[in-house]
């Protein structure tokens, strides 16, 4: 979401530390929610202030090899991938309330 939308269209200067985001471990559950939270206000800024000509515009960077879409486009897919997590997310909580 930092990637995609708030670097892309927000223009936050987020420099995204892929391999960090998977190996990072023992993070406070305070500083968890703070980047939540954080995300939330980059996002939904970034997102109000989108016209339609943007979305209907060739999404700026080129996230499937060869494959150019719409911001729309995008946006719908970056929806269906974050609900395809959310759905991990809930598999892994249902383990651990046994």
């Amino acid at each position: 979401m930092n990637t995609y939308i708030g670097a892309e269209f927000g223009k936050t200067g987020y420099i995204r530390n892929r391999d960090l985001e998977f190996s990072q471990k023992d993070v406070p559950q305070t500083a968890l929610l703070a980047k939540i939270e954080d995300t939330i206000a980059v996002v939904d800024l970034a997102l109000s202030q989108l016209s339609e000509a943007q979305l209907q515009a060739d999404y700026p960077q080129e996230v499937f090899a060869g494959k150019t879409m719409t911001t729309e486009y995008f946006l719908i897919h970056l929806v269906a991938h974050l609900s395809y997590h959310l759905g991990q997310i809930n598999y892994h909580r249902r383990l651990l309330d046994k």
